[in-house]
């Protein structure tokens, strides 16, 4: 995503505070949709009449694409899940997944795969040899949540079912290999407890069970479900209830390909350690790598390597993600990952409850001391780039990774917006789909407002997925594993804000498009795979799509 330059920055400011509204119809939208209540043009959650009734996550299928995929290795293919193949056909596998009666999630129309298929791809694709894998997350991305994107893009609406068109990665076809699909996201269970300080849970099968009856909620991403509330874990006296996932139930399932409870990282449902398919990779000699636009040990990149019972022990998480000793590796670390960048920069805590006993009074996700014992200045092994005042967050970054690259280091990013801002939790800036950093405001109306330096000393996600392949790929002969989350369409679409939901998506397509360039220039798409999906959904519905598009009179050409 282009930046803008210090005037535009001080103009787009004074149009976010002093006329908001002008000329920008998604701003426009979203504002009056929150000061009023309604909206025709869409809605989240079970009442068309109200704009907001649904600020969580639903039960909604979620698209799968996969590039790279169609090449005849055995399993490294969507068809290998799907249709016939498709685990919610058979009533034993599904008793086997999720841990005991599964009948009332048994269909033969099931043509989605599990999101465990998710972790099954990547293994074929390291069995079969391939050398460059990436897992693309776009959290909390449903169908609908892209189409908007898609329409806002295109300025039209061009599709009403399907895989469609309008972002890179969905037109994008990775040498005619790129495939299409859908997944249930539905979690072993919600309503685990747990013990963070012993790493115990203390209930193992407690709470609501997992599933997913399609004739309730529908057998594709676009179909209406026939009994909305079902989406969302209801209604309480109906005939069939499922639980929907978090992030951390969800990024295991895909991670390490076990159904687990909802907070649980790479624990199955009873506290076990679980591998992932990092874990994997680097014992075969990978290198390995995350990179999200999120605190750097939220759920999903955490997921892509630490083990905790909770995900909310977020400075234990950051230990295990750079090999240091943790609560849940205390006397052998884990190896760490050759690369970790993210955010969580400026997020100042002295007290954390959710962490433990052990929690370090400072920043909530990433210690001083860990900081330091991860320094390569102070006999670590990472090159440590953190946001610098007066230092643009890009060039910052992309020289730390040129100077890793150089030395053979690994590389720790450190970076995002902290303070006093309540609509932050350590985040990249939040863009808009006009693709500036002045979005609309959320649920809560409060105002998304950034300085010049909280834009210019932040990267963004395409910088720090650039910034991980200059390290991963420099004299590479083995290959590597990197997942990529654009993790702020999940907080977006929690703030029903279809501004910075339209906004996120672009910006993870930009990373994609890195990814994808990458790809071209250094490989090709019969040794390496790119899966891209999101972690679950929310709860958007587009009630009249066309009027996320500009009259003729702001500017559209027709939908060009």
């Amino acid at each position: 995503m282009a930046r803008v330059g210090p005037v535009a920055l001080v103009l787009g400011f004074l149009c976010c505070v002093a006329s908001p509204t002008s000329g920008d119809l998604l701003n426009e939208l979203q504002r009056s949709a929150v000061s009023s209540g309604a909206s025709p043009a869409a809605h989240w959650g079970t009442d068309a009449t109200r704009y907001s009734t649904w600020s969580a996550h639903s039960n909604r299928l979620i698209p799968v694409y996969a590039y790279g995929a169609s090449g005849g290795d055995a399993g490294v293919d969507l068809t290998s899940y799907t249709g016939a193949n498709s685990v919610y056909r058979n009533e034993e596998r599904l008793r086997r997944l999720y841990g005991g009666p599964a009948a009332d999630s048994v269909s033969d129309a099931a043509h989605y795969l599990d999101q465990t298929n998710i972790y099954d791809l990547q293994a074929a694709a390291l069995a079969a040899g391939k050398k460059y894998i990436f897992l693309v997350v776009f959290d909390g991305m449903d169908w609908d949540t892209t189409r908007a994107a898609s329409i806002w893009n295109l300025q039209r609406v061009a599709y009403a079912e399907g895989r469609g068109s309008g972002t890179h990665f969905q037109d994008y076809d990775a040498e005619g290999t790129s495939q299409f699909s859908w997944m249930v996201t539905s979690p072993y269970r919600d309503g685990t407890q747990v013990d963070v300080n012993a790493q115990r849970v203390k209930n193992p099968g407690g709470g609501l069970a997992g599933g997913y009856r399609p004739e309730l909620g529908g057998i594709t991403p676009w179909a209406t479900a026939t009994e909305p509330e079902y989406l969302i874990a209801g209604p309480k006296d109906g005939p069939v209830r499922h639980a929907y996932a978090d992030s951390a139930s969800s990024a295991t399932s895909m991670t390490s390909g076990v159904k687990t409870y909802n907070g649980a990282i790479n624990v199955d449902p009873y506290g076990a350690r679980l591998a992932t398919i990092a874990h994997r990779a680097q014992r075969a000699g990978y290198r390995v790598g995350v990179v999200t636009s999120v605190p750097i040990s939220h759920a999903t990149p955490a997921a892509a390597y630490a083990h905790n019972v909770h995900r909310d022990d977020y400075q234990d998480l950051t230990r295990d993600l750079l090999g240091l000793p943790s609560i849940s590796h205390p006397e052998q670390p884990l190896d760490g990952m050759d690369v970790v960048i993210g955010a969580g920069y400026g997020v100042e805590k002295g007290t954390n409850k959710a962490q433990g006993d052990n929690f370090v009074p400072g920043n909530d996700y990433l210690t001083d001391a860990d900081m330091k014992a991860a320094d390569v200045n102070h006999g670590g092994r990472y090159v440590v780039s953190v946001r610098s005042p007066g230092e643009p967050g890009g060039s910052h970054l992309a020289a730390a990774a040129q100077r890793a690259a150089r030395e053979g280091r690994r590389l720790l990013g450190f970076y995002g917006v902290g303070g006093e801002k309540k609509h932050v939790g350590g985040h990249l800036p939040f863009a808009s789909a006009d693709r500036d950093y002045c979005p609309a405001p959320g649920l809560n109306g409060e105002p998304i407002v950034y300085s010049e330096e909280e834009i210019t000393e932040n990267p963004t996600l395409a910088e720090m997925t650039s910034a991980a392949l200059i390290v991963l790929g420099n004299n590479n002969d083995r290959g590597f594993w990197l997942m990529v989350e654009e993790g702020d369409v999940d907080w977006a679409n929690h703030g029903n804000n279809l501004d910075a939901s339209i906004g996120a998506v672009n910006s993870g397509d930009e990373a994609v498009k890195i990814i994808t360039q990458w790809v071209e220039a250094n490989s090709n798409w019969q040794e390496s795979l790119m899966i891209l999906t999101g972690d679950h959904g929310h709860y958007l519905h587009l009630d009249r799509p066309e009027l996320l598009i500009r009259p003729l009179n702001e500017g559209n050409a027709g939908g060009n």
